[in-house]
């Protein structure tokens, strides 16, 4: 599979500053690169980019062929990210987030990031992984991916659920789903972060996908 990788902005390598970044400018990366492929495409988001690739799916239809949702928020219309972890029955991550209103921004305390994040990483990932962690901008938690929920159901939906996840609990996972159904729900028995746990199976599961001609 060919795939395409790219920071959001303020994320990774994106130097944007938390104050200027918003939902509505992840999506418009994401829809500049939708723009240069030939063709539809897979688009996937893990965590927080289930969000931002919702968002991006509504505005770019044509130019997506599937949705997958990789241990992520899974929104309906008008929901923010903060709406959906308000119904969370394990919440984590919010007790754990250092607040800066000042920069809008927020990150997590030190001694929280590997038990949420990377418990069952190899120490070499998550070395990577904390390299690049940035503050995170408050300014996309609050809004809503879409308006249209007819608009959003037209885009086929996948969800790999990671049933070892401690940041989204698979019990939100589940309830995100039920709210909006999938074509197909995976399993995958790690962490919040199977791209470093379970890089083989993970790469299964998007082969499996992208075969999916249901």
């Amino acid at each position: 599979l060919d795939g395409v990788a790219l920071d959001l902005p303020g994320l990774g390598e994106d130097a944007t500053p938390p104050g200027r970044v918003t939902l509505e400018a992840y999506a418009a990366r994401i829809t500049g690169v939708l723009d240069e492929q030939p063709g539809p495409v897979i688009l996937a988001g893990h965590s927080m980019g289930g969000m931002a690739i919702s968002a991006a799916a509504v505005r770019r239809p044509e130019k997506v062929r599937a949705l997958v949702y990789l241990c992520a928020f899974l929104p309906r219309a008008g929901e923010s990210l903060h709406d959906i972890e308000a119904r969370n029955p394990a919440p984590s991550v919010p007790p754990a987030l250092i607040v800066s209103e000042e920069s809008g921004s927020a990150t997590l305390r030190e001694d929280r990031i590997v038990p949420l994040f990377y418990h069952d990483c190899a120490e070499s990932d998550v070395e990577f992984a904390l390299r690049h962690l940035r503050p995170q901008a408050l300014g996309p938690l609050q809004s809503a991916a879409f308006d249209s929920q007819e608009a959003f159901d037209r885009i086929p939906r996948y969800y790999i659920e990671c049933t070892d996840d401690r940041a989204i609990c698979p019990a939100l996972q589940r309830d995100m789903i039920a709210a909006s159904p999938c074509r197909r729900v995976f399993q995958l028995h790690t962490s919040h972060s199977p791209f470093f746990a379970a890089p083989r199976e993970l790469a299964r599961v998007f082969a499996e996908i992208a075969g999916d001609d249901t």
